[in-house]
């Protein structure tokens, strides 16, 4: 591949995915309050930024397990071929299960890993996602809680990447390709 050259404008700065995670963490552990345990599963690798500092202000007993699924590779439009990489270590039969995405697009992914996690039998299962694009939709999904609505562009950033790029960015912020 080719390197395209690109700059990344800052759409959400690192104060405002704070703010909006202990949003989200106060709502969804108001909502899970009483389970005895709750399995967020973050789906790799976009989330795990996401999930480390989720999980931190949940308050309530967690475990944490991974999901990774591909629809990217390292273009910028999906493929809509969906691939589990890697599955679950636990049993999510009966369990609470919150499951933890960075971007909502298309819907493919999401709606295929869900289907997978129903046929386990969680008594629960929500999602939580970081960003949703409304537009791009294609799959009638939507998240339970959301962090932050975006119009269509291609973004990197705190955990989302661009080819295995710019996860380490504290913001999120929108590829302008030159």
């Amino acid at each position: 591949m080719s390197e395209r050259r690109y700059v990344i404008d800052e759409m959400i700065s690192a104060k405002q995915i704070a703010a909006r995670v202990e949003e989200l963490a106060r709502e969804i552990t108001d909502f899970y309050r009483g389970t005895d345990k709750l399995v967020v599963v973050g789906l790799l690798r976009g989330s795990f930024i996401f999930i480390a500092d989720l999980v931190r202000e949940i308050g309530l007993p967690v475990e944490v397990d991974f999901l990774e699924a591909s629809s990217y590779g390292n273009a910028t439009e999906s493929s809509r071929e969906v691939r589990i990489l890697k599955d679950l270590r636990g049993e999510i039969e009966g369990r609470d299960v919150l499951v933890v995405e960075d971007i909502v697009d298309t819907g493919f992914t999401l709606s295929h890993v869900l289907a997978i996690l129903r046929t386990r039998r969680p008594a629960r299962l929500e999602v939580c996602a970081l960003l949703d694009k409304p537009s791009r939709r294609e799959v009638d999904i939507k998240a339970t809680w959301t962090g932050f609505e975006i119009p269509d562009k291609f973004v990197v950033g705190y955990g989302i990447d661009y080819a295995q790029m710019n996860r380490n960015l504290p913001h999120i912020g929108a590829v302008r390709f030159l």
